[in-house]
């Protein structure tokens, strides 16, 4: 996650959708939130404030069965 916008943010959250039927396993410097095939994953409180041109991520370990396509990324402020 990279702040190019011109302002700090205080918080910031990445959205997708698994197409497969994919799942988070172990994650890492994120929290998520997970509905069906929708996952959502948000700062924790020591990664959320981010300067212009500063960046921070988060990572997971998932699983899945059969296929294992792409999922379509959306990003936000929060």
């Amino acid at each position: 996650m990279r702040n190019s916008g011109d302002s700090p943010l205080a918080g910031w959250t990445v959205a997708w959708a698994f197409a497969d039927g994919q799942t988070v396993g172990q994650l890492w410097n994120g929290t998520a939130t997970t509905s069906g095939s929708s996952v959502t994953v948000g700062n924790v409180g020591w990664n959320g404030a981010l300067g212009v041109g500063a960046s921070t991520a988060f990572g997971f370990i998932g699983a899945w069965n059969g296929s294992n396509g792409v999922p379509v990324v959306t990003c936000a402020a929060g």
